[in-house]
């Protein structure tokens, strides 16, 4: 019951945002007292960061599964990005990542601790993926554009309070990210993705 509980309370919070989504609002979607949900869950916050850390873990085997397959590098990136507008497509409104840290900045600031490592990691093997395949110069400064890449995208997502324009702008940033690092090759391929992607 307790998982049944985590994933229909990620699942709204995403949907209809930390802040608005009540105990009783996901009692009344199970069908169950609330008293059930306080039965593990000693308050909301508890329940929140269940909630993010389901959602983190998912991301990143969801991640993992797209660079399986062994996509070159810059339409690995796209394929990412793509997941992430499937994953909040319903909550076009109001971005989870600003609302999390406005309500409820403990919960965000440890969430984003661990997510600056993980994503470091992977933009990291994916700037040694396209180097080696040609799409990314061979002379990049690896640590600085991984730098510059994650202060651009958590920027973005702290600060834009619409999941749909924080998108918007984050491909935009994919495109500036990769064209910072392509060769003459790595240009026609971010080309091709963007035709792909955007029409």
């Amino acid at each position: 019951m307790k998982e049944k509980i985590i994933s229909k309370a990620s699942e709204l919070f995403l949907k209809l945002g930390f802040k608005s989504v009540t105990m009783d609002d996901i009692a009344g979607e199970m069908c169950i007292s609330k008293k059930t949900i306080y039965k593990y869950f000693c308050n909301k916050e508890v329940l929140i960061e269940e909630s993010t850390s389901l959602v983190h873990t998912q991301v990143h085997q969801i991640i993992d599964s797209i660079v399986a397959k062994n996509h070159n590098a810059i339409h690995e990136n796209f394929e990412i990005r793509e997941m992430f507008c499937e994953m909040f497509k319903n909550n076009i409104d109001s971005s989870p990542i600003y609302q999390l840290k406005k309500h409820y900045p403990e919960i965000y600031h440890n969430i984003m601790s661990q997510e600056i490592d993980l994503c470091s990691q992977w933009f990291r093997d994916n700037i040694a993926k396209g180097i080696e395949q040609n799409l990314y110069r061979a002379d990049l400064n690896v640590e600085v554009y991984v730098k510059f890449y994650y202060i651009l995208i958590f920027h973005i997502n702290e600060n834009t309070v619409s999941e749909k324009e924080a998108q918007s702008i984050e491909l935009e940033a994919l495109e500036y990210h990769t064209r910072a690092m392509a060769t003459a090759e790595g240009i026609v391929e971010l080309e091709k993705q963007l035709k792909k992607f955007t029409t």
